[in-house]
């Protein structure tokens, strides 16, 4: 069976033609499945029966993701839910919304390309699960439009999506650049290319492979520390030369696409939050026209602590004065473990704990 939402508009037409069916009736499924009005075949109400058996018939289906958990932080604005596929594999996706004076909330699906991971990083609970497989793009998309239905129910929609769930984006590279291009596409899901962000914690060869690929979606680069050594630490399998390779990576990208790089750095209490970790990525960042993200440890089950409201203030001002545009992420989610990997470590079972480096010297 073929999932409509592998489908790309021009596949479903020619599908469609194959049945004799003319084209408006692929206007008319695409319409239903992308605005959240159907999640099953069934739910095509506008098509005749005898259709939707003909569909059936040449191994079309369409079919939601079972919901194994849900989750709801206490302001309701993130919403984390645990989703089984047809095979029984279990992925996470978030909804985060942000509140926008006299307008919609903003709001970021955050999306799994993978079931577990193979980076191994050792605070992140995904990485320390392993890896399982990798989704094919109708997963990933079909991620997103479980959150389209919710939020149609409220009168909103899904604003901006974000590949910085479970796994490896870039490790699954033909099925995630399908799912963006799906996404993005005026007569699909047709959301705006700079609305999606892919993030990364580093393939060169990807990052210039997407680079090579005539779009406009962010890039995220996941890089934790501002040398090698440190990095090999966190990111078991980063390369020996990972932070310059990563960083030439991006300045391509750059140059390639006109797209500011955000890097990714997640502080880790007494681990790469220190005045000496802020001074060496402001002078391996300052004037190279990226963007760092700032993203305070939301603890998973193993033994590393967040930074003190302190340390994130000064390893801000740090940077800052070093000619480097920094944010701070908000947290969003954390008394739900929306950290990723967590609702799914939860829900079918803990691995054991890692364990936490040993605090570098100031």
């Amino acid at each position: 069976m073929t999932s409509l939402l592998r489908l790309r508009p021009a596949e479903l037409d020619e599908a469609l033609a194959g049945l004799g069916v003319p084209r408006y009736r692929g206007e008319q499924i695409a319409r239903a499945v992308y605005e959240g009005r159907a999640a099953s075949l069934d739910d095509l109400g506008q098509l005749p029966a005898g259709l939707r058996a003909r569909l059936r018939g040449v191994g079309l289906e369409l079919a939601a993701p079972e919901v194994l958990s849900e989750l709801v932080s206490d302001d309701g604005e993130t919403t984390k839910v645990l989703l089984r596929l047809g095979d029984g594999t279990a992925v996470e996706a978030v909804l985060m919304q942000y509140s926008q004076t006299g307008r919609h909330p903003r709001s970021t699906v955050c999306v799994s390309t993978q079931a577990g991971c193979a980076m191994g990083c050792v605070f992140c609970a995904t990485g320390q699960m392993g890896f399982e497989r990798n989704l094919a793009a109708e997963d990933v998309v079909a991620q997103v439009l479980h959150f389209q239905r919710l939020l149609r129910s409220r009168g909103e929609h899904v604003t901006n999506v974000v590949f910085m769930g479970m796994g490896e984006p870039l490790a699954n590279y033909a099925e995630t650049l399908l799912a963006v291009r799906q996404l993005s596409d005026p007569r699909a899901f047709g959301l705006a290319q700079r609305a999606i962000t892919i993030s990364t914690v580093g393939i060169p060869r990807a990052i210039d492979q997407l680079a090579s690929e005539d779009l406009q979606v962010g890039l995220a680069i996941s890089l934790h520390a501002p040398d090698d050594a440190l990095r090999r630490r966190l990111v078991p399998t980063a390369s020996a030369n990972s932070v310059r390779e990563l960083l030439d990576a991006a300045r391509r990208y750059f140059s390639a696409t006109g797209r500011r790089v955000s890097i990714e750095y997640a502080l880790i209490g007494g681990v790469n939050d220190t005045r000496a970790h802020a001074q060496a990525l402001a002078s391996l960042l300052g004037g190279a026209g990226m963007h760092v993200n700032l993203i305070p440890l939301n603890p998973t089950a193993g033994a590393f602590t967040a930074p003190s409201r302190r340390q994130v203030r000064e390893f801000r001002r740090i940077l800052t004065e070093g000619g480097v545009n920094v944010t701070v992420r908000i947290e969003k989610g954390a008394e739900i473990a929306a950290a990723c990997g967590q609702l799914r470590t939860d829900a079918l079972g803990a691995t054991s704990a890692p364990a936490a480096p040993a605090p570098a010297s100031s």
